[in-house]
């Protein structure tokens, strides 16, 4: 069942208000980080895995999750033309958009569309191919993990920033507001996992998204 409730939801509200997505398994009902890499390098992106398999071993012992990230983005990436990157990010945003999304919490996110919402995706995965599944949404915003792009246009195999999970979703969405002068807005925050935990927190409208579906719109009493 839909965590809103009546106060949650009700009547448009006179102030601003940001409604905050995570994507994987909230807007999909699948993960997409390895089948865009698997799709970007193919059979390389095995092979660049096995190049790193000690350290990747070494991160999920450790449950880094962070240098995981990085070492999967390097052996997929690394020495990677940009171009390349995003001809390729624009097909798989084709392949997500509408296959392989969730009716219901798609659904919610038009509802606030349709009340004049700021609505923003606040993602772990990649901004190269967010960006293009945000126009097809019609969203405000991407705030998502980057990929390091060098001088002559080629990828590093790094990421720019951190990788946009936990405390760092957080930390981009409110910096977000702050830029947009919505630091007073109403916040509701849509995720499904430990690393939506922080955003979730912050907002005044938490909905854990499971395997249940939502409902269109906040529940009203």
């Amino acid at each position: 069942m839909d965590a809103t409730s009546v106060s949650d939801g009700g009547p448009r509200s006179a102030g601003p208000t940001v409604a905050a997505f995570d994507v994987d398994r909230t807007l999909t009902r699948r993960d997409c980080v390895v089948p865009f890499l698997r799709e970007l390098a193919g059979w390389r992106w095995y092979l660049g895995l096995l190049r790193r398999v000690f350290p990747l071993s070494m991160a999920i012992v450790r449950r880094d999750r962070d240098e995981v990230r990085n070492l999967v983005t390097s052996a997929a990436m690394a020495g990677r033309p940009l171009t390349n990157v995003q001809s390729s990010a624009a097909r798989f945003a084709g392949r997500v958009f509408p296959a392989w999304l969730r009716t219901d919490t798609v659904q919610r996110l038009r509802w606030h569309r349709e009340q004049g919402h700021r609505v923003v995706l606040v993602s772990a995965s990649y901004r190269e191919y967010l960006d293009h599944l945000a126009l097809l949404l019609g969203c405000d915003d991407v705030l998502a993990t980057e990929i390091e792009v060098g001088a002559e246009g080629w990828c590093t195999g790094r990421l720019r920033g951190r990788n946009c999970r936990g405390t760092e979703k957080e930390r981009r969405l409110l910096d977000w507001m702050s830029a947009r002068g919505l630091m007073g807005a109403r916040v509701f925050a849509y995720g499904d996992s430990s690393g939506d935990d922080q955003m979730l927190a912050m907002a005044h409208v938490p909905v854990r998204v499971g395997r249940d579906p939502i409902a269109p719109a906040p529940v009203a009493a």
